[in-house]
C-alpha cells in the first residue's frame, strides 16, 4: 500500500501540476499575450474561458478513460492519461503568441487546453480506484487520500516555479519567455511519473469481476443518473472554493488591488501547503466517523466563511489574505479528503471507474470552470469589496450542502469480534 499510494500521489501531483500551471499563467500573463486586442478585464475573462475549457473536457475524458478502466482495467488509464496531459502541457509552452501567428494562437491554446482536460478527466478515476480497491476497508479513506494530496503538491510545484521566475525575471523577460518554462518542465515530470507507474499491479476488485459492463456510460446514465447529478452538485462547492482562492483571487488582487504577484503566489501557496498536510488527518476522521458527516461539515463551513474570506482578501494585507484562504481551504479539505473513498463506494464495481469519474468531473464544470469567469465579471461591477462574489460562492456551498444531504453514508461498518465462549 505505501508504494501504491506513493505512485498514485506522484502521478496526480504531476497531472495537476500541468493543469494548475495553466491556471496561474491565465491569471498572470495569457490575456495580454493571446488576447491583446481586448481590454485588460476582457483579456483576463478570455484567458479564464480557455482555462474553463479544460474543465468542460474533463467529463469527456472521464467517459473515454472510464470506459477503458471498466472494460480493460484501472492501470492502463494511469499511463495513457499521464502521457496525454504531459504532451499537451509541453505543447502549450511552445505556442507562439498572437503577435506572431494572429488568431491561430488562441485557437491552438484552446485545443491544447482541451487535451489537458481530457487527460486529467481520466487520471483521477484511475489513480483513486487503483488505490481504493487495493486498500483494506477499515482504512480505505486514509489510503485513498494520498491521490488527493497530489493536487496540493502539483499546485505548489506549479506556483513555486512561477514564483521563482516572477521573483528573478523582469516583467518583460517573464512575458517574453519566462512563463513558458513551467510548461516545458512538465515533460520531465511526465517521464518520471510514467516510470513510477510502470510496475503497478492491477486492482484486485477489477480482476475479480466475472462480467464487465459492455458500455459503462450507458449503464451509468440508465441506472445511476440521479447519483451522478447529486455527486456533481455536491462537489461543485469544492471546485468553486479552490479556484476562487487559487485562480480568481490571484488575478483580482494583482489587477484591482495592486498586490504584487510574488506576494499573492506566496500567500496562496502557504495556504495550499497546509491544506495538503491536513488531508490524511481529515481522511482518517472519515474512516472513524463517516464520509457524509465530514462532507456536510465542509459545505457548512464554506457557506459561513465566504463573506469573511472576501472581506479579508479585499484588505490586500498578506497575513489577512492568507488567513482567509487558509480557513476556506480547511473547509474544502474536510470534504475532498474523503471523496476519494466516498465516490467509489457509491458505485458498483462494474461501472465504478466511469460513474465516479463522471460525477467528479461534472462537479468541476459546475464549480471550477464557471467560478473564475463569474467571479471576474461580478467583481468588475463591484466596489473595492466584491460582495457579489461572496454571495455567489455561498450559493454554490448551499447547493452542495443540499446534494450531500441526499446522499447515503458508505463507510464500511466495523463488525465487533464475537465474545469468547465461557466454560
Amino acid at each position: 500500500m505505501p508504494r501504491l499510494a506513493a505512485a498514485s500521489l506522484a502521478g496526480t501531483a504531476i497531472e495537476f501540476y500541468d493543469f494548475f500551471v495553466y491556471g496561474t499563467a491565465a491569471a498572470l500573463v495569457l490575456g495580454p499575450l493571446f488576447f491583446p486586442t481586448f481590454s485588460p478585464v476582457a483579456g483576463t475573462l478570455a484567458a479564464f474561458a480557455t482555462f474553463g475549457v479544460g474543465f468542460v473536457a474533463r467529463p469527456l475524458g472521464s467517459v473515454l478513460f472510464g470506459h477503458i478502466g471498466d472494460r480493460h482495467g484501472r492501470r492502463p488509464v494511469l499511463v495513457a492519461s499521464l502521457l496525454l496531459t504531459g504532451a499537451a502541457t509541453v505543447a502549450v509552452g511552445c505556442v507562439p503568441t498572437y503577435d506572431t501567428i494572429g488568431t491561430a494562437a488562441p485557437v491552438l491554446l484552446l485545443v491544447l487546453r482541451f487535451l489537458q482536460g481530457l487527460g486529467l478527466g481520466g487520471e483521477w478515476g484511475g489513480a483513486v480506484l487503483l488505490t481504493a480497491e487495493h486498500a483494506p476497508a477499515e482504512r480505505r479513506g486514509l489510503w485513498s487520500s494520498f491521490p488527493q494530496i497530489g493536487p496540493a503538491v502539483g499546485f505548489v510545484l506549479a506556483n513555486g516555479v512561477m514564483l521563482m521566475l516572477s521573483a528573478t525575471l523582469s516583467d518583460a523577460q517573464f512575458a517574453a519567455w519566462g512563463w513558458r518554462v513551467p510548461f516545458w518542465a512538465a515533460g520531465v515530470l511526465a517521464a518520471a511519473g510514467l516510470w513510477l507507474r510502470s510496475s503497478l499491479a492491477e486492482s484486485p476488485q477489477f480482476l475479480e469481476l466475472r462480467e464487465h459492463a459492455r458500455v459503462p456510460l450507458a449503464e451509468v446514465v440508465h441506472d445511476h443518473w440521479r447519483l451522478v447529478l447529486l455527486t456533481a452538485g455536491a462537489l461543485a462547492v469544492g471546485y468553486a472554493v479552490f479556484y476562487a482562492v487559487t485562480t480568481w483571487s490571484l488575478a483580482y488582487a494583482t489587477e484591482r488591488l495592486g498586490v504584487s504577484r510574488t506576494v499573492m503566489l506566496a500567500c496562496i501557496m502557504a495556504a495550499v501547503l497546509v491544506k495538503g498536510a491536513l488531508t490524511p488527518l481529515a481522511a482518517h476522521l472519515g474512516d472513524r466517523y463517516g464520509r457524509r458527516p465530514l462532507c456536510l461539515a465542509g459545505c457548512a463551513g464554506s457557506a459561513l466563511w465566504m463573506f469573511p474570506m472576501i472581506a479579508l482578501l479585499s484588505t490586500g494585507e498578506p497575513l489577512l489574505m492568507f488567513l482567509g484562504f487558509l480557513v476556506a481551504l480547511i473547509a474544502f479539505v474536510t470534504m475532498f479528503a474523503v471523496i476519494a473513498a466516498y465516490l467509489p463506494e457509491l458505485y458498483e464495481p462494474r461501472v465504478r471507474c466511469t460513474g465516479a469519474a463522471v460525477g467528479y468531473n461534472l462537479g468541476g464544470v459546475l464549480g471550477g470552470a464557471l467560478t473564475p469567469i463569474v467571479a471576474t465579471a461580478v467583481a468588475e461591477q463591484s466596489g473595492r469589496v466584491p460582495w457579489g462574489v461572496a454571495a455567489y460562492l455561498t450559493g454554490v456551498a448551499l447547493l452542495s450542502l443540499g446534494c450531500f444531504a441526499l446522499l447515503p453514508e458508505t463507510r464500511p461498518v466495523r463488525v465487533a469480534a464475537p465474545e469468547p465462549a465461557t466454560g
